[in-house]
């Protein structure tokens, strides 16, 4: 169990994360906060004294998520100011977080209660850069399931437009085109047909909502206006046609999806990005084990993948890793920014490979 100078820890952990990923105003709050929050609100004490393991938990990204919702609904002029970068003093800041949780305590309660649902797009991009290495290595056609599908956004990747480093995918007229920052070679152009996309969430959110939609803002970085744009295109094209997102354990679903029939010709590919940590144990162990065993049964003309995105902590970037059978090969294609605001090809020096992927510090919601 964690003490209180652990679940003040936690905030320098998140802050040295958003230093990390250009969020110089995210970073300096949580450095207040690890060192300036005090016990006098219910906030405050729940925070502190957090029971669980606060990093894991995104116990910080809970409490800035919340904040930052008291801003976007213009209910908190002067910790607007703090997020906005005008008021960049420790005393005035912790002055003013002080205020905000004595004006909005019971308001702020409920986003203690469960984990960010950072639905964002720009990760299709990475997932994209593992796609195409498996259709290289596979064939074109792929059917994709996707587990902690959230709202489902990145279950829109058959119809995003990618650029990714002058390498083109996906439909021309698409109306979101994702275009990080691409650091080395691009990868090759190579044919890839989506022939189903389905996913799963234990607690799926529907975007289309407006309240959803604010909520999943809310976790947008204050820091990134793109991000906001972008995500606001993406719920719009939901609206206009949704995707097939289950409610589901994701041991359950995956097990079951592996045991269903597969079309000769298309490859199954699990795909994730910033899931694994959040996975209990036992329901971790009970996916690689569905996936171990649905590799051993694949075939040329029924082949498996599983493409992911997720967090090295070597590194300090997410890592995306493929790997496919028959054979089992597993390479790392690309590393990017937890957002994937950048992505550059190819394995980082120093990074972990193993597809059984270790606890990683919360970064990046």
């Amino acid at each position: 169990m964690a003490d209180e100078a652990d679940n003040r820890q936690a905030f320098r952990i998140q802050s040295f994360y958003c230093s990390r990923m250009a969020a110089p105003i995210y970073a300096h709050l949580c450095m207040v906060i690890a060192d300036r929050l005090q016990p006098d609100s219910a906030v405050g004490r729940r925070v502190l004294g957090w029971p669980g393991e606060p990093t894991r938990d995104a116990a910080p990204l809970r409490l800035i998520g919340g904040l930052h919702a008291l801003v976007r609904a213009g209910l908190d002029a002067d910790l607007a100011s703090v997020f906005s970068g005008a008021v960049v003093e420790d005393d005035a800041i912790a002055t003013i977080l002080s205020r905000t949780l004595a004006r909005h305590d019971a308001w702020l309660l409920p986003w203690l209660d469960g984990p960010p649902q950072t639905n964002e797009p720009g990760r299709s991009a990475a997932l994209m850069v593992g796609l195409l290495a498996v259709a290289q290595a596979l064939g074109p056609r792929l059917e994709l399931l996707e587990i902690g599908s959230s709202a489902g956004l990145n279950l829109l990747i058959g119809r995003y437009r990618f650029d990714l480093g002058g390498t083109m995918i996906g439909p021309a007229d698409a109306p979101v085109t994702i275009r990080p920052d691409w650091r080395g070679s691009p990868p090759a152009p190579v044919p890839l047909e989506i022939v189903s996309v389905r996913g799963c969430d234990i607690q799926p959110l529907d975007a289309t909502d407006p309240v959803v939609a604010a909520r999943l803002a809310a976790y947008v970085w204050a820091e990134a206006p793109e991000r906001q744009a972008r995500l606001g295109a993406a719920i719009a094209m939901l609206r206009g046609r949704g995707v097939r997102l289950d409610r589901a354990d994701a041991a359950d679903w995956v097990e079951a999806r592996l045991a269903e029939a597969q079309p000769a010709g298309v490859a199954r590919v699990l795909m994730h990005s910033v899931v694994w940590q959040y996975l209990p144990a036992a329901g971790a162990a009970r996916i690689r084990a569905a996936m171990m065993a649905a590799g051993e049964r694949a075939t040329a003309e029924r082949p498996l993948a599983w493409v992911m995105m997720e967090p090295d902590r070597a590194t300090a970037r997410q890592l995306v890793r493929v790997r496919h059978w028959p054979g089992g090969d597993e390479t790392v294609v690309a590393s990017a920014h937890a957002h994937a605001a950048w992505v550059e090809g190819g394995a980082p020096a120093g990074s972990d490979d193993r597809i059984d992927l270790p606890d990683a510090a919360r970064s990046d919601a």
